[in-house]
């Protein structure tokens, strides 16, 4: 609800009263309507921070519910340790994704709290200990809000990882059930009982990009299909899983890009603190 300025009842309270004219006020509610705007406007610039080669968004958080995630690939040790330490000012933790190792352990000597995984290629950095992200146990899952990420075959173990990495700095718990593709329906069937306990859930996987359609098959909850670029040549580098994932009949799957495990479990943690807040406020 907007506030009303001592200054413009006032003058309402005279134009009742016959003492000034509408279109005084017409005006006066004008002028404050706009140093309203440019005030909002003001706050918002505040919120943009330039380092050389970089406009950091720290409005980004307020806006979305969390911070802006840096896309490591392309760029030097000395501009991501930049953006990072503008982000840890403003008391905002720090994701990096698709980073070089080299460049993540130049990157970490500037701070004392981080964490990078060299098989997702990611980097988090806070102002306090930053934890690996260990996956529930089936005891701890049940009952909580939490994702779960699902993986068809090993060798899709990257993208998962970084889809794993993002929940955990997003402050998502999780559970992790890998190495379960269709080659082996026996598999699925057996984890079943576990994987009906999450909340929204990530499935990465490559080749024909079947196993989504077959978790979906089986939950009620959002879906978010991950293909990955692993299989032979008619799998055209992750192509055809993308295609069969698009295509899939199952109502409760959306599909991202080919090895985007950052944007799957993004998705997944916002469905997630979704459901805490709707959680949180019912108890209260």
């Amino acid at each position: 609800m907007t506030s009303v300025s001592p200054a413009l009842l006032e003058l309402l309270s005279k134009v009742l009263a016959g003492q000034a004219s509408s279109e005084e006020l017409s005006k006066r509610i004008e002028q404050e309507q706009n140093g309203a705007r440019e005030q909002n406007e003001a706050g918002e610039n505040g919120r943009i921070r330039q380092v050389e080669g970089a406009t950091v968004d720290l409005g980004r958080s307020s806006r979305c519910g969390f911070g802006e995630v840096i896309f490591g690939e392309g760029k030097s040790a000395e501009l991501v340790t930049q953006i990072i330490q503008t982000q840890l000012d403003a008391g905002q933790s720090a994701l990096v994704t698709r980073i070089d190792s080299e460049i993540a352990f130049r990157v970490r000597q500037g701070f004392e709290f981080s964490h990078h995984n060299p098989v997702s290629r990611t980097l988090r950095v806070g102002s306090q200990e930053i934890v690996a992200g260990e996956p529930l146990t089936v005891a701890a899952a049940a009952g909580k809000i939490h994702a779960a990420v699902v993986t068809a075959g090993s060798t899709d173990q990257p993208v998962a990882e970084e889809a794993i990495e993002t929940l955990t700095w997003m402050g998502v718990p999780h559970q992790r059930f890998d190495d379960i593709g269709v080659a082996g329906p026996q598999r699925l069937q057996a984890v079943l009982p576990a994987l009906r306990l999450a909340s929204v859930v990530v499935v990465v996987a490559g080749m024909e990009g079947a196993l989504p359609s077959v978790v979906g098959g089986h939950l009620s909850v959002p879906i978010f299909a991950v293909p990955t670029s692993v299989g032979y040549g008619a799998s055209l580098g992750g192509l055809t899983a993308l295609l069969g994932m698009l295509s899939a009949c199952v109502a409760s799957i959306a599909v991202v890009n080919i090895d985007a495990g950052f944007k799957g479990g993004y998705l997944a943690g916002l469905v997630a603190s979704q459901l805490n807040e709707a959680q949180s406020q019912a108890e209260r």
